[in-house]
Order: C-alpha cells, then structure tokens, then sequence
C-alpha cells in the first residue's frame, strides 16, 4: 500500500489495482506541490468526505478527465452527477460499499457539509469519514475520519474494524485539534500509524504545523507520521 499526502486533506491510496484520491483539493491548495493531472494520474476511485470547496477541490475535473467512480453521500454524488460525473457510487452513515480491490464503510462525522454557490451554501447532507478495508492486504484497514471533532463512538469505530492506519484532522478551528485528535488516538483506537491532515495549509485558520500534535500524543508521537506535501508512505 502507498498512500501519497497531497497538502491539507488530499490524499492518494494505491492498494492492489485501484487508484483511490480523497478529498483532491488541489488546485487553489496554498500546501499543493503538483497539479491535478499529476495526482490523478490513473485514478479509478474517488472519494469525497463532506461538500466543502476545500475537500471537493478538482473533484469534478478529475471525474470527468478518468471515468474514475465517485465515492461520497447521495447528496454529494448526486449534485456532482448534475455537473457532469457521470461515474457514481452513493452510500450513508453505517453503509459498505464493496469493491474488487477494497471494501468501503461510511461512518460518522461531526461537521458540517455545503458548497458555495455565489456566497450562498449549498446543503449537501451529512460529512462521513470511511473505513477503507484493502483486500489484499491484510492488516492494513484506514480509518479516514474526515473533517470532524471529536466523538465517543471513535470507539465503537475502532471495536468494529481494528483500522491500523488512522488519518486525522489535527488542525483546530473547523475540525479536532490537536488536542483532541491525541485523545482520539490514545484512547479510542490503537493505530499502529498516525497520519496528521487538515492542517499547514491556510494561515491563521489551522495549525500551521503538527509540533501541538506531537506534543500532545506523548509517548506514542513514534506512531506519527507526518508527511510533507508529495511525501509517499509505503506500508
């Protein structure tokens, strides 16, 4: 598995065939370091959190130029549908989508989901986070926990799927920080990997990096690995 940190909550996952990016916000990212073209290169899965401009990104242009099947709410996949995606596979809160090289299980979120249409917000359901099982790759479940605060039933996410990898928001305001996000990981799950996001990114709005984080996790800041902008993780 590698798994390809592309600034603020923009990830790309390759795990047998399957190319997977989440949450591509990469065109207008001050922490990108390519362009979409570039990330999405053989794209086959995408994956949308929430409805925000900043996790939606160049969703639509990267769906249209792959063919690649969006991943996200019925709201999400249908108003992107509306836009032109033609490539769709809807799910909600507790639902598990199964595909040849990955199973996928929406859970919660605590946040919010709207698009920006002239200042006006779009509603666009509930935000999920995922459980991204690899099916040839044992021992490696993701949990992507999306824009989110913090919340007990972590633990039952945890209980249910065992995900060894977390990727977390840490950077505060709109999201856990990292205060919260340590607790989370200490006490709610037992990852054996910690990737930091949703931080470094827009000044003044989020930690401007992941030292509070690190702090915070104490001991087990050994887990943590935080990934510069481009920066590949293979496990």
């Amino acid at each position: 598995m590698k798994i390809t940190f592309h600034g603020h909550s923009a990830f790309r996952i390759e795990t047998g065939s399957a190319v997977i990016l989440v949450d591509p916000f990469i065109t207008g990212n001050p922490a990108a370091r390519a362009d979409w073209q570039t990330v999405a290169a053989g794209c086959t899965h995408l994956l949308l959190t929430h409805g925000h401009d900043d996790h939606v990104g160049d969703s639509l242009a990267i769906l249209k130029a792959t063919g690649a099947v969006l991943v996200s709410s019925f709201e999400v996949c249908i108003w992107l549908n509306a836009q032109g995606a033609a490539n769709y596979s809807p799910g909600n809160h507790g639902g598990r989508i199964r595909f040849d090289d990955f199973d996928l299980v929406f859970t919660n979120a605590w946040h919010s989901s709207a698009a920006s249409n002239n200042g006006n917000p779009v509603y666009l359901g509930n935000p999920t986070g995922f459980i991204l099982e690899p099916k040839h790759e044992p021992g490696k479940t993701i949990y992507i926990a999306g824009d989110t605060g913090i919340f007990g039933d972590m633990k039952l996410i945890h209980d249910l799927y065992r995900p060894a990898i977390g990727i977390l928001p840490i950077g505060d305001r709109f999201t856990m920080g990292a205060d919260q996000a340590a607790y989370a990981c200490r006490n709610f799950f037992d990852f054996s990997t910690v990737i930091p996001c949703h931080y470094a990114s827009f000044k003044g709005f989020v930690d401007p990096d992941a030292a509070l984080f690190l702090k915070a996790m104490g001991p087990d800041a050994a887990k943590v690995r935080v990934l510069a902008a481009g920066e590949a993780l293979v496990l």
